[in-house]
């Protein structure tokens, strides 16, 4: 059980009481999340994990097909749906975990047209690491904010990419319903995930991130 969900740390971080109260009112949506062959598996996990425990979301694994995929760690996977039978209406947000097929594959027909659909009607999209590289080739970042592993790597990967004054220097980045991380980056990832939905207070992100990024508790709730 993660630290937050601890009886000790409720009256200080205010956690896991704000999170009950929203269980009682799911959301009608739900978080998308893209699984193909290869996806690094651990990139949105913190994020998935909280939007489900404090958010209430329920969570939709996204294939190609409906054929299982094993991720870069083995996991096996079988989606709940395909790219092709997405509702937007029902999307809260889409996320594009990174992997090594976004450096070297093209983007799939159908997985491309759910992207810009979603775009379309302005339904949050999350890329983290490589799937940069996918949304960049699909124009999504064109005059919006953002970031990936490095401005030499978008342009490495996308040589059509030309946005280097939109590129951001941070770990994640969000604008107008777009967010992009590093690779590295998967705390600070989740953590715009959080505020793009409304999860956790501003004061209990910052506290989140602070307990995951750098492996310590808050003073006030140290043993």
């Amino acid at each position: 059980m993660l630290p937050l969900a601890l009886p000790w740390a409720e009256p200080e971080l205010e956690l896991v009481r704000p999170a009950q109260t929203k269980l009682l009112s799911m959301p009608n949506k739900a978080v998308y999340l893209l699984v193909v062959d290869g996806f690094a598996d651990w990139e949105a996990a913190h994020a998935i994990a909280e939007l489900r425990r404090h958010g209430g979301y329920r969570v939709e694994s996204v294939g190609l097909t409906r054929d299982s995929v094993v991720s870069m760690g083995g996991l096996r996977v079988t989606p709940s749906c395909t790219v092709g039978e997405i509702e937007p209406n029902d999307v809260a947000v889409f996320i594009l975990p990174g992997g090594d097929r976004w450096e070297t594959m093209p983007i799939e027909f159908e997985l491309a047209s759910a992207l810009k659909r979603l775009d379309a009607q302005t339904v949050p999209i999350a890329a983290i690491c490589a799937a940069t590289v996918a949304i960049a080739r699909l124009g999504l970042l064109r005059g919006r904010q953002h970031t990936s592993n490095g401005l030499k790597y978008l342009q490495l990967h996308v040589p059509e990419y030309h946005e280097a004054q939109n590129y951001v220097e941070a770990p994640a980045v969000r604008d107008r319903g777009l967010i992009t991380a590093s690779g590295i980056a998967d705390i600070e990832f989740a953590r715009e995930l959080f505020e793009e939905l409304g999860v956790l207070s501003a004061n209990d992100r910052a506290v989140w991130v602070d307990i995951f990024r750098n492996a310590r508790l808050p003073d006030e709730t140290r043993a």
